[in-house]
């Protein structure tokens, strides 16, 4: 049976007294984690929950983290990770939409994981994943573990769901992805001859844990057997230093991450003799950051991954080799994965011939199983087993796919998929505002930044600070606007009503490589 428990007795069998955590000076090997994440899923079990039932993490990265992601589905439960950067709403919406029981937190959010608690009907159970005293109102986990004995694995596995992952929702909420065993599985083996791991890498997650592109990383390395070393969140100095001290060989970053380790001095002295690879993803890398990074560190390898929450998340990979051939590949996505196909369509869904633009459509055992208690949109994005991405592409006569537009209504900034009605909703509430639209223009640090188009009613005023204020008390602070262009003249409409985006980006973009992130 394929599922994310036998990943862990799999690795505890290879390479049992190898290194599989590290973390702020905590260290466990292969079959220690297995112990403590089959103890731990004992725990689980005392909770009075039922076979499928949602446990939800609320924390920075940690070697817990880690652990919990195992345990919960070692328990036969489903893991509802949620965004570190989201507002107390977001998440509030997100435990409420999926049922969750049993909310996992650790210092960083032990206010807002209390006020949760007690506001959130469903959610019975806190349990605690710090080192400091736990609160009165929450179960420790370092206790649990310590008082229980292991549980035998679940045997849910294969196509049963393993986790909702949340991402931003075209109607202003966010949309649980719902993704099996299978699916997570399958994409770490598509990834895992690029990514090059072995049994002796070391693997920094230094991207948040919750995010799909760790989870590809992290899958990988632990069906290598190799060694996880965490840091809690992304710092360029704190990166440097691991990077040489742990001897680290394998790492994920989204470009804006990338770019600013480089642009620290310790770049230069740093000692990275070790790292081999370098996984990007989540919007390309800038030409200038690119060649920066080659000219810095010449002999480590870049490889680039493409994908969406829906695919559990990779679809394609430009490898190392292609980054060091060079030339227009660089402006590619890469080719699918082993276990991607892909394919070209127009409106009417007909395949599109090689270099014509069109929607790019995905199929494989990396799809998701659909939107939770969401049809309408699950229809809308699934059908006949293909995955409609929302992104518009084309494949060049050597099989390598460009992505030139985004037919989905999404900002991609710093790596975050911000949904523009999302957005739209909170500075359409502010009540000078008669209509907005909200776009994604060139950021040089972050790929792309949130920009707000606003027509306000007329008598009223109000100002670009105001407004941003005005949305920062309704969403997390990446999908803020970072600009606002006030406008007299009606937004660009199609013969639909609809606006007309592609042409309020055209003077932003025009010249670019790229005409999207």
């Amino acid at each position: 049976m394929i599922n994310l428990q036998s990943m862990i007795t799999r690795a505890a069998g290879l390479n049992p007294a190898g290194v599989a955590t590290r973390f702020m000076g905590r260290e466990h090997n292969w079959s220690q984690l297995e112990n403590r994440i089959a103890r731990f899923a004992t725990a689980l079990g005392t909770l009075g929950l039922k076979e499928g039932d949602r446990v939800a993490i609320l924390s920075l990265n940690s070697d817990r983290y880690y652990e919990s992601v195992f345990a919960i589905p070692w328990a036969g439960l489903c893991m509802v990770p949620l965004n570190t950067r989201w507002a107390l709403a977001e998440n509030s919406y997100a435990l409420s939409d999926s049922g969750t029981k049993v909310l996992l937190f650790d210092d960083a959010f032990m206010d807002q994981a209390g006020k949760l608690l007690f506001e959130i009907d469903d959610l019975s159970t806190a349990i605690y994943l710090g080192d400091k005293e736990c609160p009165e109102w929450a179960e420790p986990s370092e206790a649990l573990i310590a008082s229980n004995k292991p549980a035998t694995p679940s045997s849910r596995g294969g196509d049963d769901m393993a986790g909702i992952f949340y991402t931003g929702g075209t109607t202003g909420f966010p949309k649980g992805v719902m993704q099996s065993h299978r699916a997570i599985w399958a994409s770490a083996i598509g990834a895992i001859p690029e990514f090059q791991m072995t049994q002796e890498s070391r693997y920094l997650h230094v991207a948040p844990m919750f995010h799909m592109a760790d989870f590809a990383g992290s899958m990988g390395a632990t069906l290598r057997a190799a060694s996880n070393i965490i840091v809690a969140s992304f710092d360029a100095a704190q990166t440097l230093e691991t990077l040489a001290v742990e001897g680290v060989t394998h790492t994920l970053m989204v470009p804006s991450m990338i770019k600013m380790v480089l642009n620290h001095p310790d770049s230069v002295t740093t000692d990275c003799s070790r790292l081999e690879v370098v996984l990007y993803g989540a919007s390309p890398m800038p030409k200038t950051t690119l060649q920066q990074f080659m000219e810095r560190w010449p002999e480590v390898g870049l490889a680039q991954a493409y994908g969406q929450t829906e695919l559990a998340p990779i679809v394609t990979m430009l490898s190392v080799l292609d980054h060091r051939i060079g030339g227009a590949r660089l402006h590619s996505a890469g080719r699918p994965t082993p276990v991607s196909d892909i394919r070209i369509v127009d409106e009417e869904g007909n395949l599109c011939p090689t270099g014509v633009c069109g929607e790019v459509t995905v199929r494989g055992p990396h799809a998701m199983i659909g939107y939770w208690d969401k049809p309408e949109q699950t229809e809308k994005t699934l059908k006949d087993g293909w995955i409609y991405t929302g992104d518009a592409g084309r494949f060049d006569q050597d099989g390598f796919l460009y992505i030139v537009d985004r037919v989905k209504d999404m900002v991609i900034t710093g790596g975050e998929n911000v949904f523009t009605t999302e957005v739209e909703n909170a500075v359409g509430s502010h009540p000078a505002v008669q209509d907005v639209s909200v776009i994604g223009i060139p950021h040089e640090e972050w790929g792309e930044a949130v920009h707000a188009i606003v027509i306000l009613v007329p008598g009223q005023t109000a100002t670009e600070e105001e407004i941003i204020a005005h949305c920062r008390e309704r969403i997390a602070g990446y999908k803020l606007p970072k600009s606002i262009t006030f406008r007299d003249e009606p937004l660009p409409l199609s013969g639909a009503g609809k606006v007309l985006k592609t042409e309020l980006r055209k003077p932003y973009w025009e010249g670019l490589d790229r005409q999207v992130n």
